[in-house]
C-alpha cells in the first residue's frame, strides 16, 4: 500500500540532487565552458562523499525502491535517496509514496550560473530549464519548474518561452532583485505574466530565490552551529525568522501594481518559504491600501482589496510542525498545500504524520483542499498530468 493511500495527493515541492557534469550536459559549447563546478553548499566533504557514492549507484543501475516499505523510501535524505537523481527510480518513489503529481526544483545548479554575466546567467538558465524538463519528460506526474532571471526582459521572457516549450510546467522568479534591473511589474515584464497566463503556468517563490534571508554579520557572533545538511551555510534559526521577508514584498509588489487585475488568470505560490507570515501580512497589505490608496492611485484604483487577489490567484507550503489549524482559522482553507520537500530533510522523514499532527480537527473538504484542491487551484483546476 502507498504511503498516502485512498486519497489524491499533489506534492507542491521536491527536487533533484544534481550530479557532477549534469548541468554542464544541457548546455550550449559557450556556456558550458563558462559554468561553475558544482557547489555543494555547507555540506562540505558529507555531502561530496554523498554526491560519489550516488554515482557509484548509478552507474551499478540499483533500482530496489519497489521491495521497499514505502516509509522506507523516505528515509535516506540528499544524494542517498531513492529517485534522487534517477528518474527512473523516482517514478517508483511517486508509486510508493502514492502522489498524483509532483512539482520538482532544482537544489544546488542554479549556483553555477549565477551573476551578472548576461550571457552566462541566461545561457545557464537555458540549460537548467532544458535539464529539468528532460528529468520529469518521462513522468506525467512529475512537473517540472524552470526560472527565469530579471536581467534582461527580452532575455527573460525569451527564456520563459523555451522553459514553456521544453515542458516545464512552473516557472520560479526570484524574490530579490540585483542592481540595474525594472521591477516584476514593469511593464518590460508584463509581458511575461501575460504569457504564463496564456499557458496556464503558475509563478512561483522559493527558497533560495530571495537571496541572503538575513546580513551574514547576524551570524558572526563567535557561536558555531550546523545545518540541516551538516555544514553550516544552509538554513539556521536566525534565516528562518527573515525567510520569507523579500517575498512578502515582492507578491504585495504584484498585487499594489495591479498585476493580478490585470491577468486574472495568473497562478502563483510562494513555496518552502513557511506560512506563519501569511495571516499578518493579509492583513498589512489590506492596511496598505487603506493607508497609501489616498496617495497612489494604483492601489486607490484597485476593484478589490489586496487579501481578495491572494485567496484567487495565490497558494503557500506551511512547513512541517507549523500550525495548520490556526492558519485555516486566521485565513481560510483555500490558500495552504501539502509538500514533501522530497529528498531534502527539511522535508523530514515523514511528512504526512508531521502535517496532521498540526492540522487539527477540521473536515474532510478543507483535508482534501490542504492535500490537492488548493493545488489544482494552481493550474484553474486543470494539473498537467
Amino acid at each position: 500500500m502507498p504511503y498516502i493511500a485512498n486519497r489524491t495527493v499533489f506534492d507542491a515541492d521536491s527536487h533533484v540532487m544534481e550530479l557532477p557534469g549534469w548541468l554542464e550536459s544541457y548546455a550550449d559549447t559557450k556556456t558550458a565552458s563558462a559554468i561553475r563546478p558544482l557547489a555543494l553548499g555547507g555540506a562540505g566533504a558529507l555531502a561530496e562523499r554523498a554526491v560519489a557514492e550516488a554515482a557509484e549507484r548509478a552507474a551499478e543501475g540499483t533500482t530496489l525502491v519497489a521491495e521497499l516499505d514505502p516509509l522506507e523510501v523516505l528515509q535516506p535524505k540528499g544524494w542517498s535517496a531513492h529517485g534522487a537523481f534517477d528518474r527512473e527510480q523516482r517514478t517508483k518513489v511517486l508509486d510508493a509514496l502514492g502522489f498524483e503529481a509532483q512539482l520538482v526544483f532544482p537544489t544546488f545548479a542554479p549556483t553555477q550560473f549565477a551573476g551578472t554575466d548576461l550571457d552566462l546567467l541566461y545561457g545557464g538558465t537555458d540549460a537548467l530549464n532544458r535539464a529539468m524538463a528532460d528529468f520529469c519528460s518521462r513522468d506525467p506526474r512529475l512537473l517540472a519548474v524552470g526560472a527565469v532571471p530579471w536581467g534582461h526582459p527580452a532575455r527573460t521572457i525569451a527564456s520563459a518561452r523555451a522553459a514553456i516549450h521544453a515542458g516545464c510546467a512552473a516557472l520560479q522568479v526570484h524574490s530579490s532583485l540585483t542592481s540595474g534591473v525594472v521591477g516584476p511589474t514593469h511593464p518590460d515584464h508584463q509581458p511575461l505574466w501575460a504569457l504564463l497566463e496564456e499557458h496556464n503556468i503558475p509563478a512561483v517563490t522559493h527558497i533560495g530565490g530571495g537571496g541572503r534571508p538575513v546580513q551574514r554579520a547576524m551570524h558572526d557572533n563567535g557561536i558555531t552551529v550546523t545545518d540541516f545538511l551538516g555544514g553550516g551555510e544552509n538554513i539556521r534559526s536566525k534565516d528562518y525568522l527573515g525567510v520569507h521577508q523579500r517575498t512578502e514584498v515582492f507578491w504585495g509588489a504584484m498585487i499594489f501594481d495591479g498585476m493580478f487585475e490585470q491577468f486574472p488568470g495568473l497562478r502563483a505560490a510562494s513555496i518552502e518559504e513557511g506560512a506563519l507570515w501569511v495571516a499578518p501580512w493579509l492583513r498589512r497589505i489590506d492596511m496598505a491600501q487603506r493607508t497609501f490608496g489616498k496617495t497612489e492611485s494604483v492601489l486607490r484604483d484597485l476593484p478589490m482589496k489586496p487579501s481578495e487577489y491572494v485567496h484567487r490567484h495565490m497558494r503557500f507550503t506551511p512547513f512541517p510542525g507549523e500550525p495548520i489549524d490556526w492558519l485555516i482559522d486566521s485565513c481560510g482553507d483555500d490558500l495552504f498545500m501539502f509538500s514533501s520537500d522530497y529528498p531534502h530533510p527539511e522535508g523530514t522523514r515523514d511528512p504526512q504524520r508531521r502535517f496532521e499532527q498540526t492540522i487539527g480537527d477540521v473536515t474532510e473538504a478543507t483535508r482534501e483542499r490542504f492535500y490537492a484542491g488548493n493545488f489544482a487551484e494552481l493550474y484553474r483546476g486543470a494539473v498537467p498530468v
